[in-house]
């Protein structure tokens, strides 16, 4: 099971005493075979390893890895480490199709947990699938639940989700569209989406967990409102999401937020409402297209830090960040 941070000790107290921005790291924009790499849209970070990973969504669907991270924060080194290129692959050790879009990532043992957006096609859905960390190699593909899946009138939007993937300490994997589905229409004047739930060890596919408001109605296709990423913590209904968009002239926005989950589904209750939110570019982080976050390695201080990270979409006018923030 995954060791997170205690509320107590992972989030400001009080709440709005906000956070401290560590550090703002350029990510590098190239492997150590030379090539390109940037995209990132998840983060994951094992503590046994010193190692960050990153996943990027570029259609030929790979993680980067890079370690060193403690002691850079501990003043030991002044960069990240390695930039090595993990090329994820089918069952049969072929690279994925030209069409892949990872998006949530979640590290348990030696195996990645990740979602992919899809594109309403059979070719392109989105999906849920299991990775072998030290081969990239398939092992296992879940289905979306049916009121997610492509049909006439319903289901993810193209290119919206699922963006979310977290694991909860009970060892269940919470994920989260990025955008309202199709057939969802706003709830009391606010555009809301779904939340699912899925038990590795028992289901067959994820189950629905409610939903959560996520702004005004109609600021997710305006303003490209969405929800990219979730983050548990340890408590069994706690989690934090961050919530990105972008609008012209205004640009990128970033709010962190504070969930409680309902226990249990019901189809008859409401959006949850987050507890309390943070502006994170008026904390300091700078303004990009934030999409993935984990905890880190302990600072020296005992501190418990939140990384996050963005993706320059390729584009070579762009930086991939990463950030370092601390309560």
């Amino acid at each position: 099971l995954p060791a997170l941070p205690s509320p107590a000790r992972a989030l400001p107290c009080p709440l709005a005493a906000g956070w401290e921005v560590i550090l703002n790291l350029q990510l590098p924009d190239r492997g150590l075979d030379g090539a390109r790499v940037g995209g990132f849209s998840a983060v994951a970070y094992q503590r046994k390893h010193d190692r960050l990973w990153l996943l990027s969504d570029a259609t030929t669907g790979y993680l980067v890895s890079f370690t060193g991270l403690s002691r850079l924060l501990q003043g030991e080194q002044a960069s990240l480490k390695g930039g090595r290129r993990l090329l994820l692959r089918d069952r049969k050790g072929a690279p994925l199709p030209a069409d892949f879009d990872g998006e949530g990532l979640v590290l348990v043992g030696d195996q990645a947990w990740i979602v992919s957006e899809g594109r309403r096609s059979h070719e392109r859905r989105a999906s849920l699938q299991r990775f072998n960390l030290s081969d990239g190699r398939l092992e296992r593909n879940v289905p979306m639940l049916q009121a997610w899946q492509e049909a006439e009138g319903q289901g993810l939007a193209s290119n919206k989700g699922p963006e979310a993937l977290t694991q909860m300490p009970n060892g269940d994997l919470l994920m989260a569209a990025e955008a309202p589905l199709i057939q969802d229409g706003a709830h009391r004047g606010r555009d809301w989406v779904r939340l699912a739930r899925f038990r590795p060890d028992s289901d067959p596919r994820p189950e629905p967990l409610g939903g959560v408001e996520i702004g005004p109605e109609g600021a997710a296709a305006r303003r490209k409102l969405g929800l990219t990423e979730l983050l548990a913590v340890g408590n069994d209904s706690v989690v934090l999401a961050l919530m990105r968009s972008f609008a012209f002239p205004v640009g990128w926005s970033a709010h962190l937020r504070i969930l409680q989950l309902p226990q249990v589904h019901s189809a008859s209750a409401p959006p949850i409402q987050p507890l309390h939110s943070w502006d994170l570019l008026a904390h300091g982080l700078p303004a990009a297209n934030w999409e993935g976050m984990t905890w880190g390695p302990a600072m020296s201080d005992g501190r418990i830090p939140l990384l996050l990270v963005s993706d320059d979409g390729f584009n070579p006018l762009k930086t991939s960040w990463l950030s370092v923030l601390a309560p």
